[in-house]
């Protein structure tokens, strides 16, 4: 999947649910999706049987989309997952939430996994005490996650001290006041709140 360039709403549209790629915009009434909740195009509003195969792959996006990887890594994560013992579908979508922008993006510093990706790309954050900027990094259980000392004085994170925290999975733990998060578990299926029908995946990868 090349880099999309276009309104990051309009993919919202075209797998018919909210993906959440813009951030507090798509908890608001200005969210596009509200307003028109069908698939852009002019055909948008068509009734049109979908097949199987055609579901299976819609979901495969969807995820795709979710997550902001390409086709090549996504179906890297999908071969990976093959690999690991227990359900592949469920340690796909766990490789996927231990990705380190993923992780920012859960920790609350980002306000979607977009912003999450440029802040570890730009640098800004320490695994383990290390510098590492490539977003698809897979943390592990007991990883330290730390915004970088010389970064702190940041007016973005600066504010972030200020905040409460948000809603942080029970496999994460993020402190504001140091900006420092630990993976405290390998995060299970029902820790990831996305409508995602995996298995769909699976059966589209195993034909």
């Amino acid at each position: 999947m090349a880099t999309y360039r276009e309104a990051k709403c309009r993919l919202c549209r075209r797998e018919g649910g909210k993906l959440f790629l813009k951030g507090d915009k798509c908890y608001n009434g200005k969210c596009p999706f509200e307003k028109r909740p069908m698939a852009p195009g002019q055909h948008g509003l068509g009734r049109k049987k979908v097949s199987e195969y055609g579901q299976q792959l819609r979901e495969k996006q969807k995820v795709k989309r979710i997550y902001g990887v390409q086709e090549g890594q996504f179906r890297a994560y999908y071969e990976k997952a093959d690999r690991m013992k227990g359900i592949t579908g469920e340690n796909m979508l766990s490789l996927l939430e231990r990705r380190l922008d993923n992780v920012v993006y859960r920790m609350g510093v980002g306000v979607s996994r977009a912003q999450a990706r440029q802040l570890v790309s730009h640098g800004h954050f320490l695994v383990n005490g290390k510098k590492v900027n490539v977003p698809s990094f897979i943390v592990r259980v007991g990883d330290v996650v730390t915004v970088k000392e010389n970064k702190t004085s940041n007016k973005y994170f600066e504010a972030l001290k200020s905040t409460k925290g948000g809603n942080t999975p029970k496999w994460l733990e993020f402190d504001t006041e140091k900006l420092q998060g630990k993976i405290l578990a390998t995060p299970e299926r029902e820790d990831i709140d996305s409508q995602i029908a995996e298995h769909m995946i699976v059966e589209l990868y195993s034909k």
